[in-house]
This record gives C-alpha cells, sequence and structure tokens, in this order.
C-alpha cells in the first residue's frame, strides 16, 4: 500500500485517478476547494472503492494561507507520502487576481504546489521511493518577475503558460536538489475531456482517461524518469521550453520565488 496525495482531485483526472488508486487499497489524500464538494468526493470514493484509506484535505490555492493550513493537516493525517501529484490548477477564473495581488493562475498553478511540496519534502523522503508528478503543459511561454510579483497584470492565456512553464522550470531544478526524489513534469494531454478545458474553451479532443492513464504510470511505474517533461500528446519524453534548460533564468525564478513566499 502506497501513500498518495493528489491535489485537485474533486474532479477531472484527478478524481478519476484518486479512484483508481482507491480501488487498488492505497491510502488516497484527496484535496479540494470547497468543503461540500471534498467531502461529497471522499464519500464518493470511499463506497466505489470500497477503501476507508481515503483522506480529505481542504485549501483553496489562491490563496497561500489556505495551502499552509493544509500543509500542517497533512503533515498530521499522513505517515508519509510516496507519490505527491501537483495537479490543482485553475485557466478560467471569476476572479483574475489571488489574494496576493498576483495573477491566480500564477499562484494556483506554481506558487502554491512549489509553497505546498516544499513544506512536506519530509514526508516525502520517509517514503522508499518518492515521486513527485507536476501537472505541465503544451502552453509554456517566458515567465516575467514582474507579473510573479503582482506588478502587471496578464492575459488568461498568457498566465496559464506562464505559469506551467514555471512549474517545469521548478520540477528540474527540484530534482536535481533532491536526488533521492523522482521530479517529473507532465503534459497529460492537450484538451482533455475535463471540466477545465470545457471552461476554458468549449471542446475536447481527447478522452479524461488518456491524462488519468499516463498520470498513473509515472505515478506507479518504471515509466517514470527524474527531472524530465513528458509530453503526452506525442507519448514520449520530449523537451520543454528552452527556458526549462537555461540554468540563470531557473536560478532567478526560484530566488525569486523564496522571496515572495517568505514575505
Amino acid at each position: 500500500m502506497k501513500h498518495i496525495l493528489i491535489t485537485g482531485s474533486t474532479d477531472g483526472i484527478g478524481k478519476l485517478l484518486a479512484l483508481r488508486l482507491a480501488k487498488e487499497g492505497h491510502f488516497v489524500g484527496v484535496h479540494g476547494r470547497t468543503e461540500a464538494k471534498l467531502n461529497a468526493t471522499v464519500t464518493e470514493i470511499k463506497a466505489e472503492s470500497k477503501n476507508n484509506n481515503v483522506v480529505g484535505f481542504l485549501a483553496d490555492y489562491s490563496n497561500l494561507s489556505d495551502v499552509r493550513k493544509m500543509e500542517k493537516e497533512v503533515t498530521e493525517k499522513m505517515p508519509k507520502i510516496d507519490v505527491l501529484v501537483n495537479n490543482a490548477g485553475i485557466f478560467k477564473a471569476k476572479i483574475d487576481t489571488a489574494a496576493n495581488g498576483v495573477d491566480v493562475r500564477l499562484v494556483v498553478n506554481y506558487l502554491a504546489p512549489y509553497q505546498f511540496t516544499n513544506a512536506v519534502l519530509p514526508l516525502l523522503k520517509k517514503a522508499d521511493a518518492p515521486r513527485i508528478v507536476n501537472l505541465s503543459s503544451a502552453a509554456q511561454s517566458p515567465v516575467s518577475l514582474n507579473a510573479l510579483q503582482g506588478g502587471i497584470s496578464l492575459g488568461a492565456n498568457d498566465a496559464y503558460a506562464q505559469s506551467k512553464l514555471a512549474l517545469t522550470m521548478w520540477s528540474f531544478y527540484l530534482a536535481k536538489q533532491e536526488p533521492s526524489i523522482f521530479v517529473v513534469a507532465v503534459n497529460p494531454g492537450s484538451l482533455l475531456d475535463t471540466k477545465m478545458a470545457k471552461e476554458a474553451y468549449g471542446q475536447h479532443w481527447s478522452p479524461a482517461e488518456k491524462g488519468v492513464d499516463i498520470l498513473y504510470d509515472l505515478a506507479m511505474t518504471d515509466l517514470v524518469e527524474t527531472g524530465k517533461y513528458f509530453d503526452n500528446d506525442k507519448g514520449l519524453y520530449s523537451d520543454a521550453h528552452p527556458d526549462a534548460y537555461d540554468t540563470f533564468k531557473i536560478s532567478t525564478l526560484i530566488d525569486e520565488t523564496n522571496d515572495l513566499l517568505s514575505n
């Protein structure tokens, strides 16, 4: 039995992955933004999987103090983490700016998983062969440090693509910093049949299961390779955006991120 935590798992591929892993008898941590939906999801997964080792964690990822509360709760309720899937993400939002004045996509898709993962590294290090699977995207564009500081506002498409490149740059950095942990970034597939794709584009190209399958394989099988980017549109490890290999840009991003999160 493995201890697995999947953020953003009250719908879409996160929820389907949580259900599959619960059915296999693993201890699964589910995360959601609203209490009612989180409780309903945990109850549903427990019933469908006949597995009571399913725990819910509540946090609005656009609010970093909410994320801090969740870090404490996870530390109390999970003895270790074998696999962390940073799946929580946002594209379209009712409010474009998060609580800290930064674009909500940069906060939810990058700053929150960065802060959360670093807080639970001790739990990951208790596992024999821990893994972190970070959900990137085919959409990746150069990160504006000014936008990350809340200095300028971005359009939804640009903010989303910047957040996903930032996540990928950090994935490669973390893989080097933590050689005992497998860290992989993955584009689970463009326009999967999920709520996010419907809200953003009103259409989909592929079934959600395509994304679930690759997340499962990276989380549970020997497909995983650390410090790499898997592009599920191509079905193989591929090159991310050139900035993800630029050590100067990466260290600048990490310094800026640490400054932001320490304030």
